[in-house]
């Protein structure tokens, strides 16, 4: 018997290496897709109970999650476009978090905010600086940044804000984190 489900929805998807990881698994169950993106797959052909099953077995050994309801997309959605609004150059940004968020979903930002916070058990807000601090990690790695250009790259009005929100979120400076040979980031998926 065949499922009329050919778009998936997977919660957990935040990168390049996740797109990349479901396409094996789709590959490796010979299951054909038309497309894959963050945070959902559509596949050419409707699936079988059994590849269904399939496909959320192997989904969860990676820490994937298929996505069954609306609020479960939602907060998908929120965050997807949290690291859309990451991606976008700070001197091009013109819009607020809260202003593009709005602008990606059909929801009052009071009503998006209030159900992520009940959701997740952090603020929208608590939920940005921790990604913006993982994409800064990720530039004092390359380590082809001065701090002045890492925090203007990232949006942070100053080298001292961006010294604050880091010591803040992970404890340590961004010189320390630079100088420690654990220096690591957390996977976008694990925040």
């Amino acid at each position: 018997m065949k499922l009329h489900a050919r778009k998936i929805l997977i919660k957990n998807m935040v990168c390049d290496r996740c797109i990349f990881a479901v396409q094996q698994i789709f590959n490796q169950l010979n299951i054909p897709t038309a497309e894959i993106v963050l945070g959902e797959v559509i596949t050419e052909n409707d699936l079988s109970i059994e590849e269904s099953k399939s496909i959320e077995k192997e989904l969860l050994k990676l820490g994937f999650e298929l996505i069954t309801t609306r609020g479960s997309k939602l907060i998908e959605d929120i965050k997807k476009s949290i690291l859309q609004y990451l991606e976008i150059e700070t001197k091009v940004q013109k819009d607020s978090l809260s202003t593009f968020i709005t602008s990606k979903l059909p929801y009052d930002y009071s009503y998006l905010s209030d159900f992520f916070s009940n959701t997740e058990g952090k603020t929208i807000e608590q939920f940005f600086i921790n990604q913006r601090i993982e994409k800064v990690k990720a530039l004092i790695l390359f380590r082809q940044l001065t701090f002045t250009e890492i925090a203007f790259q990232t949006g942070f009005s100053s080298v001292h804000h961006l010294s604050a929100q880091f010591k803040k979120v992970t404890e340590m400076t961004p010189s320390t984190f630079k100088k420690s040979k654990n220096s690591t980031r957390k996977t976008r998926d694990s925040i």
